[in-house]
């Protein structure tokens, strides 16, 4: 499995910001309010960064510790690191959905409500912890490759541990 790039998180956050413009565009065409975060979307986002990591930390222990560590069960630990993967993807969306909500905030001629901005940066920001918190518990799921790893069906000795968790 492949480490989650920056190219993908920046391709889904300009989705997400392209997104974000066009749904408000959109609302204030149809002469709807724009649409603004809930306070709990970016509470939301911050447990989930939060769980991501406090399921990875366990896999990091067992793979790092030599002494009386209980073996790493690697469904688990591929589990998790998907699991991060998609967090970081998400986390993208999120905040540039928010990033382009705040983007068309900018471009109106009236200056929204201290309320909208703070939703819409909060859920930037917590948007933007969700992609750390996601990279964070995808490096502590790396195993690495030990001598005696070699098992029928891996690919030689080109095999890399840090793209298979």
């Amino acid at each position: 499995m492949k480490r989650t790039g920056a190219g993908v998180l920046l391709l889904t956050a300009a989705i997400g910001l392209a997104i974000g413009f066009v749904v408000d565009q959109l609302l204030t065409a149809a002469g709807r309010a724009t649409f603004t975060p809930t306070v709990t979307l970016p509470i939301l986002l911050l447990l989930l960064g939060g769980v991501v990591v406090l399921l990875a930390v366990p896999i990091r222990r067992a793979t790092r510790d030599a002494k009386g560590a209980a073996p790493v069960n690697p469904f688990r630990a591929v589990r998790i690191a998907m699991l991060a993967k998609a967090s970081s993807i998400v986390g993208a969306v999120f905040a540039g959905f928010a990033g382009g909500l705040a983007l068309f905030l900018l471009t109106r001629p009236v200056t929204p409500s201290v309320g909208s901005w703070g939703e819409v940066i909060a859920t930037i920001v917590s948007g933007l912890v969700l992609v750390a918190a996601g990279l964070i518990a995808e490096h502590l799921c790396t195993i690495r490759k030990d001598d005696d790893d070699e098992h029928p069906g891996d690919s030689g000795p080109g095999f890399d541990a840090h793209h298979s968790h």
